[in-house]
């Protein structure tokens, strides 16, 4: 796969973002946008399907189209090889144990080189999404362009041989971009924080009627009778699913609730089937868990099933931020979360969720709210409106257009 074809029918995205936010965080948007015209943006990852990343960009890329910034987005491709490589330097620079191999370096910066004569990186604002592609500077950075490195991963405990391997490729770039202070390394080039954010307008967020969450529920065959503690994720061990069993398990000693387990695969990501399998046999030895494997499109359905969980967990052990926490929250929903990676950004504890440390603490956080509904009430009001300022695609695609306004700019300056 190279090039992604975002759809660009349907209602326009500024008047329905204008709608959400208000009138003064589009204009801004609009102007930022205005001071791009006559430059073309190349947007560049390592999925179109699955993940957060692929999610963000199939609306971020139609928003910055309707401004009047031509974007266009390349999907970068590679083997089952260099994804078991790229998958373990992403656990290990989350802080996983793991290793990489002379070869696995040397097959890593191949699949660039070759991706780099593939893609169409012909933008003079290239702008490149996580480890996979970020070799792709070294090989096809051409005079005149303005590259910036986005990193989606919490880098505060990376082990310093996958950082190694990164840090003089990033250092290539004309700027980073991070999503949390704490995750930012020493580096040769200016950093800048932009958290990422969730689309209120897209099948996954919008408002379902009581009829729709029915007719979209119905086929899953959960019990109604019972609370449902919900969890929405990738079946990867960093979001530590297993964990969430026991934490269920411990509530379910104090509390009558049903534990739902909900997600999919991303197409970079080998190890999934591996811990559905684990999950499963886990599941199943401990009782009123339902373990749901999800097609990449199943938005509406992951909309249902969050609106109607009386709580919602996202109990990772690393994580860049986790979207499926704002999207929660702009649910109404009372949420449980580590206080891991990013989620302390969107979850403020004891004001718009629950923050945890174990499976102690998360299981204790559950029992809690089950037995206070008005408490739960609470939190899911404050969660909508943290997540309305800080956390939609407008405010993200503003601080994206505001970088590359400032790199653009910067260099004309330096010309004169």
């Amino acid at each position: 796969m190279s090039r992604v074809e975002v759809r660009r029918d349907g209602p326009s995205l500024v008047d329905g973002y204008r709608a959400v936010v208000g009138d003064g965080p589009m204009q801004m948007l609009e102007t930022l946008a205005a001071r791009l015209r006559g430059h073309r943006l190349v947007m560049v990852n390592s999925t179109a399907t699955g993940g957060g990343v692929a999610e963000i960009l199939h609306r971020l890329v139609r928003l910055l189209q309707e401004l009047g910034v031509p974007t266009s987005w390349e999907v970068m491709p590679g083997d089952a090889r260099f994804h078991g490589i790229t998958k373990t330097l992403h656990n290990t620079l989350h802080g996983a144990p793991g290793t990489l191999s002379a070869d696995d370096v040397e097959w890593y910066h191949e699949t660039n080189r070759r991706a780099a004569a593939a893609l169409e990186l012909d933008g003079d604002l290239v702008f490149i999404h996580d480890p996979q592609p970020a070799a792709l500077v070294l090989h096809r950075r051409q005079p005149g362009q303005h590259w910036l490195w986005r990193c989606h991963i919490d880098l505060s405990h990376a082990d310093p041989q996958a950082w190694a391997l990164l840090e003089p490729v990033v250092g290539r770039y004309d700027a980073a971009v991070f999503s949390h202070v704490a995750f930012v390394p020493p580096l040769p080039v200016p950093a800048y924080l932009a958290p990422p954010s969730i689309d209120p307008l897209a099948e996954k967020n919008r408002e379902l009627d009581e009829r729709e969450e029915d007719e979209l529920l119905a086929p899953l065959e959960l019990p109604t009778r019972r609370p449902w503690i919900t969890q929405v994720s990738r079946y990867d061990r960093l979001k530590d699913p297993l964990g969430v069993i026991e934490a269920f398990r411990l509530v379910r000693g104090r509390e009558d609730a049903h534990l739902v387990l909900a997600g999919g695969g991303a197409d970079d990501d080998p190890e999934g089937a591996a811990v559905l399998a684990e999950v499963r046999e886990r599941a199943a030895a401990v009782g009123g868990v339902s373990v749901l494997l999800l097609p990449s499109d199943a938005h509406l359905t992951i909309n249902a099933l969050q609106r109607r969980s009386a709580i919602v967990v996202q109990k990772s052990l690393r994580e860049g931020f986790a979207l499926t926490v704002s999207e929660a929250l702009w649910k109404r929903r009372a949420v449980v979360a580590s206080a891991v990676g990013g989620i302390p950004l969107q979850i403020l504890h004891e004001r718009t969720g629950m923050l945890v440390h174990s499976i102690e603490g998360c299981a204790y956080q559950i029992t809690r709210l089950l037995r206070a509904p008005d408490l739960r009430r609470r939190l899911g009001a404050a969660g909508r409106e943290h997540v309305r300022g800080n956390f939609l695609h407008p405010r993200e695609a503003r601080d994206y257009l505001a970088v590359f306004a400032r790199l653009v700019e910067a260099a004309a300056g330096a010309l004169r």
